[in-house]
């Protein structure tokens, strides 16, 4: 991005769509183009847009989550807030992108949002977000919406890495439905793990064997990702923990496992869905293969397993819905190995009858 388009700036935007959509650069260019404007050269112009995008123009902050699950208050306090009421130093204007807007946490969004219903006239907030769906809606609402499209399946592949077999990485980047970021998780190690627990406990309920208890499984590994996120929280707050003085050290202890709670229940419950998703394509890739349209199959690296389930001849179709309807569900805080026990009964009642 070279230059601004017609009219004049919104005060905030919210960059929304997949992860490897492009929002990120995009949010840099148009950054770097809002600071060059009114440059009273073309030279000038370059050299702004060009400490823009190397992150060291002063006009412009760039905000990330120092929580591994949250945006806290002083991520956005004095970088965002107290900033945006002192007059840029150079450009006409400055700059704030706040990076993962979905994580910001009640405490944070309220003070964002005094800066977003009465910003200065210099003042331009680029948000950006994975997941717009979980931006605090107070905050959403102030924003102008740009939509990115998700990147082709190719393109998420070629990204993987190397040590992943082809058929692998195609299937990771066809499961994972336009989000970069979740095909990596399902290319890694806790990927694996939580894809192959899921397609056990959606065979297993296909094949009536609901005395295996594979949702168990299933709840292993979505535990395992939240117990992850919270040692990366662990790990991140032991440095500063060591820094802070001995009167405050309590307190931030106390606020490190709140903060190590948090990340462990989110990741937990993205996990659990993401399970299910695999779960719910797995029934879709049955019935594709069942129609004669293999070519359509997300999981392309387990076409054996599938052409086993679909010669049961198996009415897959109506077990699709009853996985939503599980995801929506657990989204209210049912009991999820209930939940998960009911769907595997449920998946294959459907698809016997």
């Amino acid at each position: 991005m070279t230059g601004l388009p017609p009219g004049r700036p919104s005060h905030a935007y919210l960059l929304h769509g997949p992860s490897g959509a492009g929002k990120r650069t995009i949010a840099r260019g148009f950054a770097a183009a809002l600071l060059a404007d009114g440059a009273p050269d073309a030279q000038t112009a370059l050299a702004v847009r060009e400490r823009a995008t190397r992150g060291t123009h002063p006009d412009l902050t760039w905000v990330t989550p120092s929580g591994a699950a949250e945006m806290l208050v002083s991520d956005i306090d004095e970088p965002v807030v107290a900033a945006a009421t002192r007059t840029p130093f150079e450009a006409s204007r400055r700059v704030f992108v706040i990076e993962s807007a979905e994580t910001l946490n009640e405490q944070a969004a309220n003070r964002l949002l005094k800066t977003l219903e009465e910003p200065p006239q210099y003042a331009h907030l680029l948000l950006v977000s994975d997941r717009r769906e979980e931006v605090l809606a107070t905050i959403s609402s102030r924003c102008v919406h740009v939509r990115f499209d998700a990147p082709t399946a190719e393109t998420i592949a070629r990204g993987l890495p190397a040590e992943v077999d082809e058929d692998a990485r195609r299937a990771c980047a066809r499961l994972a439905l336009g989000d970069a970021s979740r095909a990596r998780m399902l290319a890694g190690e806790e990927g694996r793990a939580l894809r192959r627990a899921a397609q056990e406990y959606v065979r297993s309920a296909l094949r009536s064997a609901t005395g295996e208890r594979k949702w168990v499984d299933l709840l292993q590994a979505a535990s395992a990702a939240g117990v992850s996120a919270g040692e990366q929280v662990t790990a991140r707050l032991a440095g500063e923990l060591e820094l802070a003085p001995s009167k405050e050290r309590k307190r931030l202890e106390r606020e490190a496992q709140e903060s190590r709670r948090r990340a462990e229940r989110r990741a937990r419950a993205r996990a659990l869905d993401q399970g299910l998703q695999v779960v719910e394509l797995w029934l879709r890739d049955v019935v594709c293969v069942q129609e004669g349209a293999p070519e359509l199959v997300y999981a392309v690296d387990r076409m054996t397993e599938l052409r086993e389930d679909a010669a049961k001849g198996m009415a897959a179709r109506g077990g699709v819905e009853l996985v939503r309807e599980t995801r929506a569900r657990l989204a209210v805080n049912v009991s999820e190995e209930l939940a998960l026990e009911a769907l595997a009964f449920r998946v294959h009642a459907s698809a016997v009858t």
